[in-house]
């Protein structure tokens, strides 16, 4: 499948309202279960989502778009999200991660991206030479792989209580 930017835009208008519906309201033991010592919750996982739209998306595709390789994207801290979410709740995240990703998109609709903004390339720290087509195809799949991180983890909190049928469960294998 060729990239779209439409189609990724589906994806990223998305990904906050699947979050809410998925995460709004449960009881805290769902919310803040993991996978062992050095894994997320999913209110790490959001916390990490809203990092992201205010340190890396927008800010990088700018960055290609207006300096293009001659400026090295600014290190992006994975881990940002435990100190920022201190003190907040998980309904403060998401509305904080829909305001801001309402915001991302309006940024993005307005740059009016053709065909050869997406071949522009920028300098990523570890990768290199990367171009804004790859840049806004992995935010798609990053939210993606962050929603299936939190479901995994989820399920993962069951995993002693299904019995045999964990042989069928290929998401508490994974």
């Amino acid at each position: 499948m060729d990239f779209r930017l439409d189609h990724t835009i589906e994806i990223l208008e998305r990904t906050p309202g699947t979050l809410r519906s998925l995460l709004s309201d449960l009881s805290k033991p769902w919310v803040t279960c993991n996978e062992g010592t050095d894994t997320w919750t999913a209110f790490d996982v959001v916390g990490h989502l809203i990092h992201g739209e205010e340190a890396d998306w927008i800010g990088r595709l700018q960055s290609i778009l207006e300096h293009g390789e001659w400026r090295t994207f600014t290190p992006f801290d994975r881990f940002a999200q435990f100190e920022k979410t201190k003190g907040k709740s998980l309904a403060e995240l998401l509305d904080s991660l829909a305001a801001l990703r309402e915001e991302s998109l309006a940024k993005l609709k307005e740059l009016d991206l053709q065909p050869e903004h997406l071949e522009r390339r920028g300098t990523h720290p570890e990768f290199g030479s990367v171009t804004a087509k790859q840049l806004l195809a992995t935010w798609a799949v990053h939210d993606l792989g962050h929603i299936a991180q939190i479901v995994r983890v989820m399920a993962k909190r069951y995993s002693d209580d299904v019995g045999p049928w964990s042989a069928y469960l290929r998401i508490l294998r994974d």
